[in-house]
This record gives C-alpha cells, sequence and structure tokens, in this order.
C-alpha cells in the first residue's frame, strides 16, 4: 500500500502543531492567554457586581442605587478572584480558559498535573508579582520566575483532556517539562 492509499491519521493535534506538542511555551503564547483569563476575571468581576446589585434591587426597589465601590475592596476583591479562578483552573483542569484557547498547560515534574497546594501557591504567585512571566524571554527552558521557583513549567498541550498521572507522550525536547534535566 502507498502512501497515497494508507487511511489518513486521526488525531485531535493539528499537523502543524504536533512538533510543539510538550514543548515550553513562550513569552507571546503565555502573555495572550494571561490576558484572556484578565478577560474572564473581569466579566467574573462584573457579574458579580451586577448580581449583588440586583439583590440590592430586590430587597428595596423604591431606593435602589447602584452600591459605590471604594478601589480597595475592588482590587481586593479582584485579586481574590483571580487567584481562586486560578487555583482551581489549574488544579483541576490543568490550564485556565485562556491556556486552553491558546493549546497550553500548566505542568508539574515529569508532566503530571499540579496537586493543590503547587497550584495555590503558582496562582498566588502569578496574581501577586505578574512581572515574573517576563524572565521566560531570557531561560533557555522558557520558564517565568513562578515555574522556577515552584518546579513547573507551561507547555503546548492540544489534547482536550490532561491525564491524571504522567504525560502518554512525554515532550519533544531531551527532558521533563517540570525539571530541566530530569529524565522521564
Amino acid at each position: 500500500m502507498t502512501g497515497e492509499d494508507a487511511a489518513p491519521e486521526l488525531s485531535s493535534i493539528p499537523r502543524e502543531a504536533r512538533r510543539f506538542q510538550g514543548t515550553p511555551a513562550g513569552i507571546v503564547t503565555r502573555f495572550v492567554a494571561n490576558s484572556i483569563d484578565a478577560l474572564v476575571v473581569a466579566v467574573m468581576l462584573c457579574t458579580m457586581y451586577l448580581g449583588y446589585s440586583a439583590i440590592i434591587f430586590m430587597l428595596d426597589p423604591r431606593t435602589f442605587e447602584f452600591p459605590a465601590v471604594t478601589f480597595l475592596a475592588s482590587l481586593t476583591v479582584a485579586l481574590v478572584v483571580a487567584t481562586l479562578y486560578l487555583w482551581l483552573a489549574w488544579w483541576l483542569l490543568g490550564r485556565s480558559y485562556g491556556a486552553h484557547v491558546m493549546g497550553i498547560r500548566v505542568a508539574g515534574r515529569r508532566g503530571r498535573k499540579l496537586g493543590p497546594l503547587r497550584a495555590l501557591a503558582r496562582a498566588w504567585f502569578c496574581v501577586f508579582f505578574p512581572i515574573g512571566l517576563f524572565w521566560c524571554v531570557v531561560s533557555p527552558h522558557r520558564r517565568s520566575v513562578q515555574d522556577v521557583v515552584l518546579f513547573t513549567s507551561v507547555v503546548y498541550d492540544w489534547r482536550p483532556r490532561t491525564p491524571a498521572g504522567p504525560d502518554p507522550q512525554p515532550p519533544a525536547v531531551g527532558e521533563s517539562p517540570g525539571m530541566p534535566g530530569a529524565a522521564s
């Protein structure tokens, strides 16, 4: 049978993207994913505010006024919501919505999903020290400050679901995405 007669290969990963599967994501992809996540958090905050306003309206519609919110209260709620969003996304799914759109995921040691404590630490670190992302520009392994400190990495992964255990397809580079130089 010739190559033309063979059945086409079925895969959820686009043919052009297969060679990047499991390799570290760069600054542009990560920045776009983070921007999408910031937009998701902003929508969540607006929804929370409108929900709170609706409750106040239902309690007393005659004297209703939109509630005034201080800058400090808004900032505090935004930081808490962003941390909770990233923590739950990375712990339960291995990726946030922005990472899903960009085809990347956060990986722990040897490509495993993050546990709840490491996911929470990474979420907190990313929300309160976002400038650490730019370290991946100079890092030879494209790892941010958060990745270096917490032994994580962000890799391209277009598979629909992240496995609970080790990656069935190890990264294309000669190392585990979580630990540079570590054997898979």
